[in-house]
Order: C-alpha cells, then structure tokens, then sequence
C-alpha cells in the first residue's frame, strides 16, 4: 500500500463555530492503480488532496504513505517526505515563463538538490513518456494547453514519486484533450506504479480508474461506480 488515509477528519473555523471539510474518511490506494475522486463543489475533494500531499494536517486520523505514518513528523520532514515520494500535478500547470519544457523539469532536479544539467536525460525520458520530446526546446507560450498540462504530469514524475495527486487535469481543456490527458495519466500510472489520486469533474472518462469515489459533505461514499456515475 502506498497510501492510507485512516479516518481523516478536517475542520476549518467558520464564525464561532467550526465547518467540517472531511468527516472521517478512510481511503486506500495501492501502488499502479488510479483511484478517481468526485463530487460537488465544496463538498471536500480539494481537502482530501491536501490532507493527502501533507499540506495540510488534519484535525485527527492517519496519513500513511509507503508505510511511514506522518503524524508527529516535523516540518522539515514532511517537506523531504514529500520531495522524495509525491508528485503533484495543479489544475494549472504554472510553468515558468522563462524556461524550455525540458528545462522545467530540471528545475525539479535542482531544488531536490541535484545539479539540473545531469538530471536532463531523467527529463527527456519523461518528456517522451508524455509525447512531448519533440518539443522539449520550446517555452510555454510556444505550447497548446494540453501540451502544458502534460509538461505538468511530467514534471510531478520527475523525482520518480510513488504517490501522484493530480487536481482537476481537464478543466481548462476541450473534450478531446482532457480524454488524452486522462487517458496519459492511467498509463503512467501503470507503467511507473504510482498510487495515483485524481481529483476530477469530468465523469466522461471515468473507465480510466481503478476505483471511483465520491466525496459528499466532506464523506466518503460508495464508490460511484456503484451508484451509476461510470
């Protein structure tokens, strides 16, 4: 198992009271599979992205990931945690304006502390893994949107994560690209056994998962597929 969460519970104030975002969610996802996450606006699925990426820390419950619980641990440690074992792909890819596509995945080497021109074979093996080799030259404003996108999915994989969280990939993409991109992300998946959370509306593609949940005012309810949304 490569990520646990047990019993999450998250709250946030709201007034003098306080608003629960999560309820005691259980959620397990196995490495090389894709466990797909729906539900409303505000209904907690940012929320379990982040208590996930351990960017947030929950009110009570366990995150565990590659079997190592997070509870307790530092700062310090959370953010190594997280350089050597998550990889976070935003619903916007937010590349910097400056670099070639090939140097945005570099940069990912530097901050882990390696120097970017030896990591650029890493980054080319990544780039072709996402279709995109061919233009690793280019900057982002010389790329389509869904080639950015997968500029960003590569770039997660960079430091080889074995957990992928992945937040609303489609969202600013037409049907076709969203499929492409969806479709990319199961295989990658697959073939780098990641344990892989997405968080998505679009429930036109769902066959890509292993797993559908949905989130419900802040709950974990049957997997969708179950209740007919795949």
């Amino acid at each position: 198992m490569s990520l646990n969460l047990i019993d999450i519970t998250l709250t946030y104030p709201d007034g003098d009271n306080r608003l629960t975002a999560l309820d005691k969610v259980g959620l397990e996802v196995p490495r090389g599979s894709l466990t797909a996450v729906v539900g409303p606006s505000g209904s907690g699925k940012s929320s379990l992205l982040a208590v996930a990426a351990t960017l947030i820390t929950p009110d009570a419950g366990t995150v565990v990931i590659d079997g190592t619980s997070t509870t307790g641990l530092r700062r310090s440690e959370l953010t190594d945690l997280r350089r050597s074992t998550i990889g976070i792909v935003f619903q916007q890819p937010n590349l910097i304006a400056s670099l070639t596509a090939v140097e945005q995945l570099q940069v990912m080497a530097h901050i882990d502390g390696r120097k970017p021109g030896a990591a650029r074979g890493r980054a080319m093996e990544l780039l072709d893994a996402v279709g995109l080799a061919e233009v690793a030259g280019r900057r982002p404003h010389q790329l389509s949107g869904g080639q950015r996108q997968r500029v960003g999915i590569a770039r997660a994989l960079m430091n080889d994560p074995t957990v992928l969280l992945v937040d609303e990939p489609t969202s600013a993409l037409d049907h076709e690209r969203g499929a492409a991109v969806l479709d990319l992300i199961g295989r990658l998946t697959h073939q780098r056994s990641s344990a892989t959370v997405l968080v998505t509306h679009d429930r036109a593609h769902l066959a890509v998962a292993d797993q559908v949940v949905e989130v419900h005012d802040g709950r974990l309810l049957l997997p969708a597929t179950a209740r007919g949304f795949g």
